[in-house]
């Protein structure tokens, strides 16, 4: 008979802090760091810092450099795949998906829609390879534009055309990021940048998946919407756990149960895995948080990209901060607290940010 662990908010907090490697040890290397984590996720928006950096320099202090994370990228020792960064040897557990595209079995109606959009251009589809056999690796704007249907859509990715054909050619395992040009990606062959490992079978690599993203998260929803890119459950793996006053089904990983916690204070991006998952934030945290950056300013509560306070096995507030590189400063707008900080986190806080300031080699400035 399987046993169900009851853990209250408390065990859960700590584990899922613990697991994200923000308790008070901290990882030796950025490798370790997205070995474990099995992803960085990338994102455009650099307000304080871009978002795979702040999560590594949350996690490793002021050691570390975000040409570390470069210079991984370039020697492959890290590959971007949709968006993420993950360590180059986990390419194998996302080759079978890629052959089986757009899906197995009796496909939905968008993964329909998105084949036959595919076959559609396959004539831009082919020119791209071409384009690229010959003389890649090349920047978006190098590939031919010949799409004969337009994508389609009410948001922003609407007569995208060249775009939303590379990013389903990426799903496909036909093309992959092959580096960086500033800030635009540079594409190629994916034969030419993954790396020539055994394809792991479909099934088998889901459930490896699971187990490392609940290795990563400590514990997890069972079941949860889909997200194609990132799920936030991992389906069968770990063992079953209740938490007090949450009505959920819960995975925990049992290496992290009854373990001594000793926790730290850091603040997170607003995209770190600790509260990606909003809903398990405020069953596990009771912490209540949305990234503003699109809503009109009048109506933001914390700031553009307000920065999660953690301490201890608590989330206890938001910074409100800016880099602002023309004058030489990371600027504190508001610091919000859940609750007032006692002294101790007021001054934990405080070190972080000027810690956090210093990293970026900028100047501290305070409110009031």
């Amino acid at each position: 008979m399987t046993t169900v662990h009851r853990l209250s908010r408390t065990d859960a907090r700590r584990i899922a802090v613990r697991a994200q490697l923000l308790d008070a040890e901290r990882p030796a290397g950025l490798l370790e760091l997205v070995r474990h984590l099995s992803m960085l996720q990338l994102d455009p928006i650099a307000a304080v810092a871009p978002s795979a950096d702040l999560v590594a320099w949350s996690r490793l202090g002021s050691s570390y450099s975000s040409a570390e994370l470069r210079g991984a990228l370039e020697d492959r020792t890290l590959l971007e795949l949709r968006a993420m960064v993950r360590p180059a040897e986990d390419l194998a557990l996302y080759r079978a998906d890629m052959a089986d595209w757009p899906g197995r079995g009796e496909l939905r109606d968008w993964q329909g829609y998105r084949r036959d959009w595919v076959e559609a251009n396959d004539a831009c589809r082919r020119g791209i390879l071409e384009r690229l056999e010959a003389s890649g690796p090349v920047t978006m704007r190098e590939l031919p534009v010949t799409c004969a249907k337009p994508w389609g859509s009410t948001g922003w990715t609407n007569d995208r055309n060249v775009e939303r054909l590379l990013d389903f050619m990426v799903q496909r395992g036909e093309v992959a990021v092959a580096g960086r040009q500033g800030r635009e990606r540079l594409w190629d062959l994916a034969s030419r940048v993954y790396p020539d490992d055994p394809v792991v079978s479909g099934e088998e690599a889901r459930r490896i998946r699971d187990e490392r993203r609940l290795r990563a998260l400590g514990i997890a929803r069972a079941r949860g919407p889909e997200c194609p890119v990132e799920p936030a459950d991992v389906g069968e793996v770990g063992e079953p756990a209740v938490v007090d006053g949450v009505k959920r089904e819960w995975r925990v990983d049992p290496s992290l149960l009854e373990r001594p916690f000793s926790g730290r204070t850091a603040l997170l991006s607003p995209f770190d895995r600790l509260v990606h998952d909003r809903k398990r934030t405020v069953e596990l945290f009771d912490f209540d948080y949305q990234l503003e950056m699109f809503k009109p300013a009048v109506k933001r509560r914390w700031g553009y990209f307000a920065l999660p306070v953690l301490h201890r096995d608590r989330l206890i507030g938001k910074v409100d901060a800016t880099s602002d590189r023309e004058a030489g400063v990371l600027r504190v707008d508001t610091i919000h607290e859940d609750e007032p900080f006692s002294k101790t986190a007021a001054a934990a806080v405080r070190r972080e940010l000027k810690d956090l300031a210093r990293w970026l080699k900028l100047d501290l400035a305070l409110p009031g």
